[in-house]
């Protein structure tokens, strides 16, 4: 896959800066959009909070000139072809929250016959997963902008998926925000029709309330069942990258946990239309 060159040009010496971006003027016009579902989707109370903090020069010019080529904006509108997108047919892994990027590409550069579509609503992340895909040379990653609920129901097709990973979530430690909490079983119902069988759920948090529900929603799910023959939490496989983030979290106490699950063969796929679920 081809990388667009840089479409803009250095100023030169007495050439005024750019003018300020008029209200309502897109923030990257090339880039992702602000809310690209719209209010086409009912309205729900969502797992995650758009963050939009500073975006450095490098990240701003990573996704001006590479999100038209590597980025997508989950609007709800098409089912994609994930062969086209990627290019091949390799197997697709869902990641749903990537903060940074740095573990993404790390998996993405270690694994490269395993295609990764990688979702978050951080902007300045986005900017940076872009860039160190470039610098890296990564052909096997997508930047995915929005809902990943509207990405699972509406533009991904029964099977289409090799994996889930869903590292670090928001935990909504308050008890009256727990209901935010992302894993929960009408989540996995919707994630179980979209992974093919044998497809692995890869969860892991250091907010230790959380992993029990994790690890409660999940063994009680039909369509999942652990990987561990003890039933319980798995050790961290030595492919998911040891984030700073995570060794700021060790260093003051935190306890990290991983849930591998896998998703059981279909028993009742012969009485759905399509395979389809939801």
């Amino acid at each position: 896959m081809s990388t667009p060159e840089a479409p803009h040009a250095e100023r030169t010496a007495g050439e005024p800066a750019p003018s300020a971006r008029a209200k309502g003027e897109p923030r990257f016009p090339d880039g992702p959009k602000a809310d690209p579902a719209g209010s086409h989707f009912e309205r729900r109370i969502r797992s995650f909070q758009p963050r939009r903090s500073r975006v450095t020069a490098g990240q701003a010019d990573a996704l001006q000139r590479l999100w038209p080529v590597w980025g997508l904006d989950i609007d709800g509108s098409r089912r994609l072809d994930l062969a086209e997108l990627f290019g091949n047919g390799r197997p697709v892994v869902l990641e749903i929250g990537f903060g940074m990027g740095e573990a993404t590409a790390e998996m993405a550069a270690a694994d490269p016959d395993t295609n990764i579509l990688a979702v978050d609503v951080h902007t300045p992340g986005q900017g940076h997963l872009l860039h160190l895909a470039e610098q890296r040379g990564l052909t096997n990653v997508r930047v995915a902008n929005g809902d990943a609920i509207i990405l699972l129901r509406e533009m991904l097709a029964p099977d289409a998926l090799s994996g889930l990973r869903v590292f670090f979530p928001d935990p909504w430690p308050k008890k009256r925000h727990h209901k935010r909490r992302l894993i929960q079983p009408e989540f996995l119902t919707l994630a179980a029709s979209r992974l093919a069988p044998g497809a692995t759920v890869h969860c892991a948090t250091d907010w230790e309330p959380y992993a029990e529900q994790m690890l409660e929603v999940l063994t009680a799910h039909p369509d999942f069942e652990n990987t561990r023959e003890d039933g319980g939490f798995a050790p961290r496989p030595a492919f998911r990258p040891l984030t700073r983030f995570e060794r700021q979290g060790l260093d003051k106490g935190h306890v990290v946990n991983d849930l591998l699950f896998r998703r059981v063969p279909h028993d009742d796929r012969a009485d759905r239309p399509d395979g389809d679920t939801v």
